[in-house]
């Protein structure tokens, strides 16, 4: 069975707004040289999907900058490769754009993508979920099932992770029949967190949009699955590797900082033949200066430490000042801390100055956030 994929740039910008008040949720900066479409975008290359489609509405400048062609990840092609669907507007954003559509209204914007593409079957992807799966696998299973809709889901304890305020739980009988479909924020106990990928035959999709449009529905989940469970063939696929969910700026951190852990670190980067592609760049190694004590902690390039980094993720260009400590903080591109600075449990966003002698602290249930081209 052969697939595309549709790849959900903008839904979940309301979970962590601090983030992505300048940038889609795609292009959220993550683990020293990433951005989140990265997982994203890598799990359909690695899986032989190269013909992909990415749905916008608004802020996707930065997205479409580290996009490029698409050649970081093979997809600089004349058949295939990556294209990019503009927003779908509609009557209800009255000329603004400020919060994405729903779901179901997105895909109305794809269907000439849909209709003029041959494969089988669409991989639905957002961009709130970092993991490296085997989408070829999953493909195996929703064409042996002879399933409308396949729903990958990941077994997680719901107190450990950082979940937004309603995630999508499923459940489902011993032959991976979905029985049920709820939204709702679980506090404790083990539950099937539904992981935002899906698996549609092409067939079903067009149908349930050409229904939609003709019913007026807007919603997916609400809409059209709700309804058709017991009667359509869903299914479940339980995926068994390292998962992470962004679904607020404490979560954003903490999956940040599960980047320190050998586990996680294999668990992403560690999967022979399955690389997590991003866009390449020719910059300095990093320079580390007399009096330099790093531990525990991701450094990219670019960087100039002359104090003390510890738990830490460092992005491109950063400089560390004399005398400096940081401690278990995020700093994005370019931010600049002069000497005598104290940081703990920091969020720097891009191009942020600390200047001299400033102490920061937040908690790892609260990080302290600094916006983007902020002077402290």
């Amino acid at each position: 069975m052969t697939a595309a994929g549709l790849i959900f740039a903008n839904i979940h910008d309301q979970s962590i707004p601090e983030l992505t008040r300048v940038r889609s949720m795609a292009s959220v900066p993550f683990g020293c040289r990433y951005r989140l479409i990265d997982f994203t975008l890598s799990n359909m290359v690695n899986s032989g999907i190269n013909r992909i489609g990415l749905i916008t509405h608004h802020n996707y400048q930065s997205l479409l900058d580290h996009i490029g062609t698409g050649k970081d990840w093979d997809l600089a092609r004349r058949s295939g490769g990556i294209k990019l669907i503009p927003p779908y507007v509609t009557a209800y954003d009255q000329g603004v754009s400020g919060t994405p559509a729903h779901r179901l209204e997105t895909l109305f914007g794809a269907r000439n993508f849909i209709a003029h593409c041959n494969e089988d079957c669409f991989v639905l992807s957002d961009c709130d979920i970092i993991c490296n799966i085997d989408l070829s696998e999953v493909i195996e299973y929703h064409a042996a099932t002879g399933a409308d809709i396949t729903f990958v889901t990941k077994r997680v304890d719901a107190s450990s992770m950082h979940l937004a305020e309603q995630v999508s739980i499923i459940a489902a009988d011993e032959n991976g029949v979905v029985t049920d479909f709820t939204c709702t924020r679980p506090e404790e106990g083990i539950v099937n967190l539904y992981t935002n990928i899906m698996i549609v035959s092409r067939a079903y999709l067009l149908n349930v949009l050409n229904n939609a449009a003709a019913h007026g529905h807007r919603s997916l989940f609400t809409d059209v699955i709700a309804p058709s469970l017991g009667k359509a063939n869903y299914r479940a696929y339980e995926y068994d590797g390292w998962y992470a969910y962004i679904g607020s700026l404490e979560g954003y951190f903490a999956s940040s900082m599960d980047m320190l852990a050998k586990e996680a670190r294999e668990g992403l980067f560690g999967i022979k033949n399955r690389p997590v592609l991003t866009k390449v760049r020719n910059s300095a190694p990093t320079k580390y200066k007399e009096g330099a004590d790093v531990k525990n902690s991701f450094i990219a390039d670019g960087c100039v430490i002359e104090g003390t980094v510890e738990n830490s993720i460092l992005f491109r260009g950063v400089k560390v000042g004399k005398g400096t400590v940081v401690k278990n903080s995020i700093l994005m591109q370019d931010t600049y801390t002069g000497s005598d600075v104290t940081l703990n449990c920091v969020i720097t966003d891009k191009d942020v100055t600390i200047r001299d002698g400033r102490h920061l602290s937040g908690h790892e249930t609260m990080p302290f956030f600094v916006g983007k081209g902020v002077s402290v």
